[in-house]
């Protein structure tokens, strides 16, 4: 595709590109053994046309990290009639570029953590942008629950939303509350939350969208809150990497681990529209962790702290 004629989506692809070094550079410090391995992948339309692709960088077996994935797409197509039923685009050609990564730690008092940016543009039959926006978020998925970490994982986006106006950090925590729900459970959330918003258009505005951006702060919220990935989990990483653990608090982390599993599999929208545009199948599906448990009706002691994680994931706090 050519390049557009404001340059923002050269400008995007740039930053994801080298957050993901920034992130993969700083998980590799941390862990001190495993390294990164890095595959870049072509996507080919049925008909054999070249449409992007991306780059795959995935950890695994390290002293920390059990499992993680750094990847970043760039990537474009036709839109198809499976996407305008299912996914209601309406238009003729899409582009998306994002970064997208999940971190599966090895001991259970280290929490996993996911967080994806991405922008994408819908093009009519003549190839003029016809809409396009950004979206992104991350959020923390404990075994055992600390408050002081949710605190801070919390307080780290907050302070990168909090400029672009005091609004937006308390509607995208509730809207990551929402999203990140297996909701064939009720309402369980998967983790603690964090922050989840979707369909950013510059200069419109929405009921879940408190501001209106102009196309250029909207680009510049994006690099903020992206930016504070590394400073908002790598700290949570250090405190609890060295905690003494049992076979049981590993089983009950495999056992949570399988309503990540559920959630990616069932609800998730970025999985789903990986699968259903032709997506490469092994980096979207390296989000799922590498050991997990799914007992029958599986139920922690009253009083324990893993029902008290539980209550967490079903009673949402406010953590800042």
């Amino acid at each position: 595709m050519g390049p557009s004629s404001d340059g923002l989506r050269e400008r995007w692809c740039a930053f994801i590109l080298a957050l993901q070094n920034d992130i993969c550079a700083a998980l590799e410090n941390k862990d001190g053994k495993a390294v990164f391995t890095d595959e870049q992948w072509a996507r080919t339309s049925p008909e054999g046309k070249q449409e992007g692709g991306g780059r795959t960088r995935i950890i695994t077996n390290g002293h920390v990290f059990e499992k993680g994935g750094v990847n970043t797409s760039i990537v474009h197509g036709p839109v198809t009639e499976p996407m305008r039923q299912q996914l209601g685009m309406n238009g003729h050609q899409w582009f998306a570029a994002g970064i997208s990564l999940v971190i599966h730690p090895i001991n259970p008092f280290v929490p996993t953590t996911h967080a994806n940016w991405r922008y994408f543009e819908l093009y009519n039959e003549k190839q003029e942008v016809i809409r396009r926006w950004f979206g992104g978020g991350a959020d923390l998925t404990p075994y055992y629950l600390f408050d002081e970490d949710a605190r801070h994982f919390h307080g780290c986006f907050k302070t990168a939303m909090d400029p672009f106006g005091k609004t937006l950090y308390p509607a995208y925590k509730t809207w990551c509350d929402k999203y990140f729900n297996n909701s064939h459970r009720g309402f369980e959330m998967r983790g603690i939350g964090g922050v989840f918003y979707d369909h950013l258009i510059p200069e419109e505005n929405g009921q879940q969208h408190p501001v209106i951006f102009s196309l250029e702060q909207a680009f510049a919220f994006q690099r903020a809150v992206g930016s504070q990935f590394i400073p908002a989990y790598l700290p949570i990483v250090e405190k609890r990497a060295d905690t003494p653990y049992t076979d049981q608090n590993t089983y009950w982390q495999q056992i949570r681990r399988g309503r990540y599993v559920e959630f990616n599999l069932i609800h998730d929208r970025g999985t789903l529209f990986g699968l259903k545009t032709n997506g490469r199948t092994e980096s979207i599906l390296m989000s799922l962790p590498p050991q997990v448990r799914f007992d029958y009706n599986y139920q922690p002691l009253p009083g324990s702290p893993e029902a008290a994680l539980l209550d967490a994931c079903q009673h949402p706090k406010d953590w800042v």
